[in-house]
């Protein structure tokens, strides 16, 4: 069996044709999102991380309270962007999150992706040192966050402390023994994949790669993959990593579907310009079951990964959104050997 887990960007909207018009709803409806994903079987509920938007933000209160409302369906983010971290806060936010949720989060980190603000870290206190980039500075970050979640002490305790200390250095605490197996990089391209597996962190892989060889996007994100796996046994790592990809996936089974997403039945790939060079964005898959597995069984970066996430419209609400997901569960899964 393979996982299957949703992803939402957590978008609200005054507009009249949404269901989420403010953070409070974005915030709430996703929370109950989650509760409905593990009733209709799913394994996941992620949310994407974007700041100065009208979107999702600081994901630990969400995981949190979404880990307390379900016992069952993984947790996580795709991803969160690490020029904007403190590590060691976020350490606590996570082993925090994380017990909660009785060791259920699987967090995506990664350099992150433009933003709605130039350079918007600064605004949080964050700049690159002389001579390195954002991406250096976000890398930097990750080493931190993943050495100190470990949970091995490395602050010198107070000689006359306000409470008893134990012996030896301090860790950041609370502390959540298996955490750190559970942190994934966002990788965009097939290098970063590779370094992803030298650091002992699981894949992700979206809808976007930001490069381009002229293959299909499936294709591409399969070699991706079996670089990282290759990379990751070469590194001499004594566990199994696990790699998700995402896919915007559509069943069409009543009237609404038809008019929502018919328009969609023949997308394909696309080719753009991001951060200075080409990028390739997967297709959307949409259209009645049978049409769907002929389809996706051709995908062959779904059949190398082991997760796939949903990437969900959220601004539809809570009741479609799990109609979608009840949809691909039961009816597409299966025939896929998913289930």
């Amino acid at each position: 069996m393979k996982n299957i887990g949703f992803l939402s960007f957590g978008h609200w909207s005054d507009s009249p044709h949404s269901q989420v018009r403010s953070a409070a709803d974005a915030l709430l409806q996703s929370v109950e999102l989650a509760v409905a994903a593990e009733e209709v079987g799913a394994d996941g509920a992620y949310y994407r991380v974007h700041h100065f938007a009208q979107q999702l933000a600081s994901p630990f209160p969400l995981l949190a309270a979404a880990g307390a409302r379900t016992s069952r369906i993984e947790l996580g983010t795709a991803v969160i962007d690490m020029r904007y971290e403190n590590p060691l806060y976020m350490a606590e936010d996570a082993g925090a999150a994380d017990l909660i949720a009785g060791g259920r989060l699987q967090l995506g980190i990664s350099r992150g992706s433009p933003e709605q603000v130039v350079d918007g870290y600064r605004y949080f206190g964050y700049a690159p040192p002389e001579g390195t980039t954002d991406a250096d500075m976000a890398r930097e970050h990750t080493s931190v966050f993943l050495r100190v979640i470990e949970g091995e002490g490395f602050a010198r305790p107070n000689p006359r402390p306000m409470f008893p200390n134990p012996p030896g250095l301090l860790r950041i605490e609370p502390h959540s023994p298996g955490l750190r197996d559970r942190i994934w990089w966002g990788a965009g391209t097939r290098a970063t994949a590779e370094w992803t597996a030298e650091q002992g962190m699981n894949l992700m892989s979206s809808t976007l790669l930001t490069e381009d060889t002229g293959v299909p996007f499936h294709q591409l994100q399969a070699e991706q993959i079996q670089r990282y796996r290759d990379a990751w046994k070469a590194a001499g790592h004594d566990r199994e990593p696990r790699v998700s990809v995402s896919r915007s996936i559509f069943p069409i089974v009543n009237d609404l579907d038809r008019q929502l997403f018919w328009h969609e039945r023949s997308s394909t790939d696309q080719v753009g310009f991001l951060d200075g060079g080409n990028a390739r964005f997967g297709r959307t898959y949409a259209g009645e079951p049978d049409k769907l597995i002929a389809e996706l069984a051709e995908d062959e970066a779904i059949a190398a990964a082991d997760t796939l996430l949903l990437t969900v419209p959220n601004q539809l609400g809570v009741d479609y959104n799990a109609h979608v997901l009840e949809s691909v569960v039961k009816l597409v899964a299966p025939e896929l050997g998913w289930r």
